[in-house]
C-alpha cells in the first residue's frame, strides 16, 4: 500500500482552518495531523513519515482541501459529444479543484430512467478523470419510474432533477399533479431549475416586438427575468413546505430567491441553496463585453444580485456550489439571440474563482471548504467522500491560494475551446490533485490515468 504525505501545507476543512500534514494510504486518508496540536504529538508522527512515507510533499505556503464535489454539470454525453464528453470535461474539473461530479440528465436521449442512467454509468467506466454520478430526470409522465429507482436503487443516482423552466433538452414539467407528485417523493433531494414559463414567453413576444431578429444580449436578464426567477421558486418552496421536501434550489441568480429560502428553511430544514461561480463573478455589465457567452439560463443578473450572492455564500445562506457547466461550441454561441444557445463552460474555473472571491470579500476559507465539498457531500449522502477525514477516500487538491494566473484559452481543457473568463486574472492555482489516493495533477498538469470511480449514495 503506497503512502503519500502532504506537509508543512494550511489545512482548510468547513470546521478548521490551521497547519498540518495528511497522510494518504493507498486510496484513503490515512490520518490529518495539525501541527499545533500538541497532545497528539503531531510534529513527531509528520517527522516519522517524512521519513517513512513512499512520497512526501512539502506543501509549505499552500492550501490542503478536500476536492471540490460538483453536483451540477452538463457534459453533454450522450448525444452532444461534439460539443463535450465525460472524458475531456472531467479533465477540466481535476483543474477547477472539482474530484467529483454529478451530470445532469438533459442528454439525448434524456436520462429519465435508471435504464438509461445506467448506459450513462458504462460510458463512463474508465475513461473519466473525477469521480462521477448521475442525476435521473424527471418529466410530466415518469414518477412512477421515479418513485420504483428510489425505492429500490437509491445508491445508484443523486437525485431528481425538474425543470420548472425550459432550458437546453426542453425537459420542462409544468402539470401541477406530476409536480405535486414529485415533490412528496421521499429519500432524495429534488434539485429544481426554477424559472417561470409564461413570464420568459412574455418577456420574449414583447423583446421581439421591440428589436426583431436582432435582440440585444443585454435584454437576456430582462426576457430570462428576475420575475421568472422568484415566481417559479416561490412555488418550489411553497410545494416543498407544504410536503416536506428535500429541496435542492439550483443556480440561484437574485437577492430575493436567497431570502425566500432562507425563510423557507426555518419551516423545511431540508431546504438547500445552490449558486455557482458565474453569479459569483459576472454581473449584468458584462453582457456589452461578452454577448452570447455570457447567455446562460437562469440569466446572470445585477451586481447588488451578485453581492447578496457574495454575501450569502460568507452567510451559509448559500449551501453549496455548482458550476452549472454547459459547453457549446463557439460558432453555435456566435448565432443571433435567439439561435445562440445557453450555457457556460466554466468547471475549469470553480475553486480559483472562489478562492478570488474570497479574497476580495475577505470571506473565510473554511466556508469555501464547507460550500465547495462538505455540503454536497452531506445533501446528496455521497459515500467516504467531500472531507478530509481518516478512512474517507483520498480525494485532495493542494492549491496556492496567492497566485494569480490570467485564463488563457489556449490552457483550456475544454472540448469547445473557449471560456467567458478569458482574460481574467484569478487569484488562487490548483497545483496538485489526487483521485482515490492517486496523483493526478503534478504543478497545475493533468499526469494521471483516469482514475475516477463511480460515486455511491447512502
Amino acid at each position: 500500500m503506497k503512502t503519500t504525505l502532504l506537509y508543512n501545507g494550511t489545512i482548510i476543512t468547513g470546521d478548521r482552518t490551521g497547519p498540518g500534514a495528511v497522510l494518504i494510504k493507498g486510496d484513503r486518508i490515512g490520518a490529518v495531523y495539525y501541527t499545533e496540536d500538541k497532545e497528539t504529538d503531531a510534529g513527531k508522527e509528520i517527522g516519522r513519515w517524512i521519513r517513512e512515507a513512499d512520497e512526501a510533499i512539502d506543501t509549505e505556503g499552500k492550501a490542503i482541501m478536500a476536492g471540490g464535489i460538483d453536483a451540477h454539470v452538463h457534459f453533454r454525453e450522450p448525444g452532444m459529444s461534439h460539443k463535450a464528453d465525460m472524458e475531456s470535461e472531467s479533465r477540466a474539473a481535476l483543474l477547477g479543484g472539482v474530484t467529483s461530479f454529478m451530470d445532469m440528465p438533459n442528454t439525448k436521449p434524456a436520462t429519465v430512467s435508471m435504464a438509461l442512467l445506467e448506459d450513462k454509468a458504462t460510458m463512463a467506466e474508465g475513461r473519466v478523470y473525477a469521480n462521477y454520478g448521475f442525476h435521473l430526470g424527471a418529466t410530466n409522465d415518469n414518477i412512477d419510474e421515479l418513485e420504483l429507482a428510489v425505492r429500490t436503487c437509491g445508491d445508484r443516482f443523486g437525485g431528481i432533477k425538474v425543470f420548472m423552466g425550459s432550458s437546453t433538452g426542453n425537459m420542462l414539467v409544468d402539470s401541477p399533479e406530476a409536480l405535486e407528485r414529485i415533490f412528496s417523493i421521499k429519500g432524495k433531494p429534488v434539485l429544481v431549475h426554477c424559472e417561470d414559463e409564461r413570464t420568459i414567453t412574455d418577456n420574449l413576444a414583447r423583446a421581439v416586438e421591440e428589436f426583431g431578429d436582432d435582440i440585444p444580449f443585454s435584454m437576456h436578464p430582462e426576457i430570462r427575468s428576475r420575475k421568472a426567477c422568484i415566481r417559479s421558486s416561490a412555488k418550489a418552496l411553497e410545494l416543498a413546505i407544504s410536503h416536506g421536501t428535500a429541496l435542492h434550489l439550483l443556480h440561484v441568480s437574485t437577492a430575493e430567491e436567497l431570502k425566500m429560502a432562507a425563510a423557507a428553511k426555518t419551516y423545511n430544514s431540508g431546504i438547500t441553496v445552490e449558486t455557482s461561480a458565474n453569479y459569483l463573478w459576472f454581473s449584468d455589465r458584462d453582457y456589452d463585453r461578452l454577448g452570447s457567452r455570457l447567455k446562460c439560463n437562469p440569466a446572470v443578473k445585477t451586481v447588488g444580485d451578485r453581492t447578496a450572492l457574495r454575501e450569502g455564500l460568507r452567510s451559509g445562506e448559500v449551501d453549496t456550489i455548482g458550476s452549472d457547466h454547459a459547453p457549446h461550441l463557439i460558432e453555435e454561441k456566435e448565432g443571433r439571440y435567439r439561435e445562440a444557445p445557453s450555457g457556460i463552460p466554466s468547471i475549469q474555473q470553480s475553486l480559483p474563482v472562489l478562492l478570488t472571491v474570497a479574497s476580495e470579500e475577505d470571506i473565510p476559507l473554511q466556508r469555501i471548504a464547507a460550500a465547495f465539498s462538505e455540503k454536497a457531500a452531506e445533501i446528496f449522502k455521497v459515500r467516504d467522500r467531500g472531507r478530509l477525514k481518516p478512512g474517507y477516500f483520498a480525494d485532495i487538491v493542494v492549491a496556492d491560494t496567492g497566485k494569480d494566473t490570467t485564463v488563457s484559452e489556449d490552457r483550456l481543457l475544454y472540448k469547445c475551446g473557449w471560456s467567458p473568463y478569458g482574460g481574467c486574472t484569478l487569484k488562487g492555482r490548483v497545483e496538485t490533485v489526487f483521485i482515490n489516493g492517486e496523483k493526478t495533477v503534478s504543478e497545475g498538469s493533468i499526469i494521471g490515468r483516469p482514475a475516477g470511480r463511480r460515486l455511491i449514495f447512502e
